[in-house]
């Protein structure tokens, strides 16, 4: 029987991160789709706590258009577009497929597929896939252009080429500067040890502090991006380009799209050793939210990407950046200076992502 072709639109919101996942499935379909820019309001969540079957908390006017005819199946991430997804297959009487990544707001039967990630407390149940990582998925063809784009920055570098990917607060893990440092002096001896170069980008996530912090650690040969400073974003770049990548723990994103390159990964982990309420930083609002929801809310609304990191660690996907493990880590880059993108398909983030596409498809044919 021949497949049945059907129609995707991708709510895409204000997270890279999300939209990397969406658009991931999506093209794993291999049927097309069409991308539905979404822009919340901010009093988004006022709505989403309501009945959440409702467009009052998008701005219509900056939002893509929502009209017939509606499609066979509607793929989201995050807490912003739930309500808008939910309002579609409520437009199409009943007939969208409704898939959406992580760990959604909505009670889990709103859903018709979940695909979730171990930093997330769902069950198992009929409708939710479980996978080690956030989809990603690499294109050969646009990753050979991002690095060759970048090529003439870093062509005077000598190899291996780390790369350095740098976040923020996030959960439980909070990036300070004294831990910045740490991770500055961290990646520039795997450097010196490998007698390779450094490839840094920080995000809209890291502090101006925290970015100092670790750049003033770092002397080797180095190419680095601030986003304070403005300017085309590398991070594509980097990631075609890198031998190995050293990422702060804290960013699922970052570590999926690290590892699904499988070359060499090596998590700064950000964790705090005293405990947590004889720290300053524990206070801030991204931290304290996150113990009071730990400890207080639904299971289902917990979340930890400690998960994923050990999940990685355990797997051999991973290894640890620490100072006992500099010289091991060091010999790993040594073997070899080039880089090595991946070109089989039998990945482990391939075939995760194959696998939620045939759970995808198969929405349909039941439907």
């Amino acid at each position: 029987m021949a497949e049945r072709q059907f129609t995707v639109w991708c709510l895409l919101g204000e997270k890279a991160g999300d939209n990397t996942q969406v658009r991931a499935l999506a093209e794993a379909l291999s049927v097309g789709y069409e991308e539905k820019h979404i822009v919340a309001q901010p009093w988004e969540l006022l709505c989403h706590l309501g009945s959440g079957v409702t467009l009052a908390g998008i701005d219509s006017s900056a939002s893509s258009d929502l009209v017939a005819p509606w499609p066979d199946v509607v793929i989201s991430a995050g807490r912003r577009n739930e309500p808008v997804a939910r309002w579609i297959k409520q437009q199409s009487g009943g007939g969208s497929r409704l898939v959406h990544m992580g760990r959604p707001w909505a009670p889990l039967e709103c859903w018709d597929l979940l695909v979730t990630t171990p930093q997330y407390f769902l069950p198992r149940q009929d409708n939710i896939l479980h996978n080690s990582l956030p989809l990603y998925r690499i294109n050969s063809d646009e990753m050979a252009f991002a690095g060759a784009r970048l090529q003439r920055s870093l062509e005077h570098l000598p190899r291996p080429w780390i790369a350095v990917l740098v976040g923020g607060d996030s959960g439980r893990f909070v990036m300070t500067d004294k831990k910045a440092a740490r991770l500055g002096r961290l990646a520039q001896a795997l450097a010196t040890a490998s007698g390779g170069s450094l490839l840094v980008s920080d995000s809209a996530r890291t502090s101006e502090a925290a970015g100092n912090a670790l750049c003033e650690q770092i002397l080797s040969p180095n190419y680095c991006y601030r986003v304070k400073d403005g300017g085309e974003n590398p991070y594509r770049g980097i990631l075609a380009s890198a031998d190995a990548f050293v990422v702060s723990g804290e960013s699922m994103s970052m570590l999926g799209e690290a590892a699904a390159t499988g070359n060499p990964l090596f998590i700064f982990d950000m964790d705090d050793i005293a405990p947590w309420w004889a720290l300053a930083h524990s206070y801030r609002y991204k931290p304290l939210s996150h113990r009071f929801a730990m400890r207080f809310g639904a299971r289902r609304m917990r979340r930890d990407i400690g998960n994923i990191q050990h999940a990685l660690v355990e797997s051999g996907r991973a290894r640890w950046l620490d100072e006992a493990g500099l010289e091991k880590a060091a010999k790993v880059l040594r073997v070899s200076g080039q880089a090595a993108m991946p070109t089989s398909s039998a990945s482990p983030a391939e075939e995760e992502l194959q696998r939620a596409a045939e759970a995808v498809r198969q929405l349909v044919i039941e439907h």
